[in-house]
This record gives structure tokens, sequence and C-alpha cells, in this order.
């Protein structure tokens, strides 16, 4: 009987990558040469953020102001409007892919993300409860990230098994997005048109008026999870061959699934934080980077490149395209899973899947 026959998936060889005793690190060749040319394409994308437009640096100034030498206008455009704006699009990219390939390796569903699980609706009615209710006394994004909190605690107790059932998570999780769903568009009809619209733009997701602030926090976040992902990535490489193997050796994978989603959870949390709930970025980055390689695997490096190139790409747009002017970075994000969900769909329909 074939591994295919048996209900088990085939993984590709990998090497791994050990530091100390503790972390093994599984990587191929090719993902070491995708990385590298996503490193580069977010290279491109962020000196275009900086140089592009009327306040843009040119690029000539441009590799002096970022050594600090910047002066005048270009100081302003770096410390102030558009630096604070980018690290805080590479945080919060990288967060959210790395997000999406931790639910996506553990939920074995290439429609899985964190988004589906309540956490970016419950953060949408946090924010707009507490602009509602508290519109002087608490930040909005504090907000936001109490109603991330609640929509997980929500959907852990609604599941009766925590988070160790990935079936149970998603159907609980589908439940609390439509109740933080109703919820947000119940407070934005009721609340007065200028504050609507200002709610309405956080909670689609914005990157405007950023500050170091935001990204301090977001790398944080980034600082101290990716370090725990790491620890349990081979874990997550083994498995891809199903829980029975896995268990076989020794990889615990109930417990593996646990740390995975709560890591998951804390890192959509801290995007949810600092730019509201971006929509799609965890779901599409993951598939990309898996599809650009054709190996499997969790690919959680190349899903955090990804979800940074996304993110800088689709704020660039919503810098620059003088036709959509000022509308929300999770408009864009919206868009790209669109198309992603689109394409999906027909491939499935074209195999007969659907």
């Amino acid at each position: 009987m074939t591994s295919h026959q048996a209900g088990f998936r085939t993984v590709s060889p990998s090497m791994f990558l050990t530091i100390g005793r503790a972390v093994a690190l599984p990587f191929r060749r090719v993902s070491v040469l995708t990385a590298l040319v996503l490193f580069l394409l977010l290279v491109v994308a962020a000196v275009a953020t900086l140089s592009l437009g009327r306040l843009g640096i040119p690029l000539a100034d441009l590799t002096g102001a970022v050594t600090g030498g910047a002066e005048g206008s270009h100081a302003f455009v770096l410390e102030r409007l558009r630096g604070p704006r980018l690290v805080v699009a590479m945080g919060t990219g990288a967060a959210l892919g790395l997000s999406g390939a931790l639910f996506q390796s553990v939920t074995r569903n290439p429609l899985g993300s964190p988004d589906v699980i309540g956490l970016a609706s419950g953060a949408g009615a946090g924010a707009a409860i507490t602009a509602l209710m508290f519109p002087d006394t608490v930040p909005v994004a504090l907000g936001a990230l109490l109603g991330a909190v609640l929509a997980m605690v929500l959907v852990y107790v609604s599941t009766g098994t925590g988070f160790r059932n990935p079936a149970r998570l998603v159907i609980a999780g589908i439940g609390v997005a439509a109740i933080g769903t109703a919820v947000t568009q119940y407070v934005v009809y009721a609340m007065e048109r200028d504050r609507a619209a200002v709610l309405t733009a956080y909670v689609n997701g914005s990157l405007s008026a950023r500050s170091w602030d935001d990204a301090t926090t977001i790398w944080l976040v980034l600082l101290i999870v990716a370090p725990l992902t790491a620890l349990i990535a081979r874990r997550l490489d083994i498995g891809e061959m199903g829980d029975d193997i896995a268990g076989a050796l020794g990889s615990e994978p109930r417990n593996t699934k646990t740390i995975a989603i709560v890591l998951a959870i804390v890192l959509s949390a801290g995007a949810v934080g600092v730019a509201g709930p971006i929509a799609f970025i965890s779901l599409t980055a993951p598939q990309i980077a898996k599809r650009i390689t054709r190996v499997s695997g969790p690919h959680l490096l190349l899903s955090a490149l990804t979800g940074a190139l996304l993110l800088v790409i689709a704020d660039l747009c919503a810098q620059q395209l003088p036709l959509f002017e000022n509308l929300p970075v999770g408009i864009y994000t919206m868009a790209i899973g669109g198309v992603y969900l689109g394409w999906l769909l027909a491939r499935e329909w074209r195999r007969g899947v659907l």
C-alpha cells in the first residue's frame, strides 16, 4: 500500500540547520534561494515606498538619509511620515504571514488562517465598542487588542477542547467572526458620520499615522515569538506526514498544534494592535510561499517574507495610486485575497474537486 493510499502526505527531503541542541530548522536549497529573492523584492518595495511621490526622497539622497544624514523635509519624511509606516508594514506583514503559516500547518487547510477563527472580527468589534463608548478615554488600538483576546477566549471555551481540535476551532471561529462583524456593523451604523468614517478606516486595517512606538511594538512581538516558532519548526515539518507518523516519531502532535495556534494568535493580536484587522495576508502569504517553492512544509520564514512584501506593496498602492487616494491598506489586501480565492476556486473546479 502506498503512502497516498494510506492517506498519508509525503514530505520532500529536507536538511536541518542545527542551532545548539534544542533547535533544528528544516530548510531546502530552493527555500533559501526563494528567501533571497523575496528579501531583494522587499528591499525594492521599501526603496519605492520612501522615494516615490511628491514627498519622496530622491534615490541619490536616500542612502545618506537612511544612514543618518537626513535633514529638512527628507528628515520629516523618513522619521515621521513614511519611515515608521514602512517599518510597521514590514513587521505587521511578517507577523501575519508567519501566523498564517502556523495555522495552516496545524489545520492542513489552505483556507485556514487566524481571520477564519474570528480574531480579526473580534478586534474590529473591540475597536468599534471602544470608539462608541469610550471615545476619549481608551485608545482604539487597545480596544481592538482586547476584542481580539475576548474572541479567542470565546473560541477556546466553545470548542470544548481548547485549541487542540482544528476542525472545532474553525467552526467555533466562524461563529465568533459572525458575531464580531455584526457588532462592528451596528456600531458603525449608530455612530456619527465623521467618527464612523474614521472607525471604518481602522476596522479595515490602516497604516496611516503610524509611529515608531507602533514599530517597536510589532517588532518586539516578532522578536519574542519567532524564536519560539523555530523551536517547533521541526515538529511542524514532521507533522506534514500526519498525526500517526508524527506521534510515532515523538513530535507530540497535539501539544505542537496547541503551541502553534497560541503563537499564531499572539502574532495576529500584535498585528491587530498596531494596524487594525488587516485581512487576507495571513491567508495568502503561506500559500504563495508554498506554491513558489512547490515543496511541502510550513515555510515559516518564506511566509513571513511574503507577508511583509505583500503588505508593503499594498501600502505603496494605498499611498501612490491617485484614483484611490487615502483608501485603508486593508482594502488593497482584500483585493489581493479576492484574486487569490478566485484563482483557487477556479483551479479546484478545473481539477474536479468542486
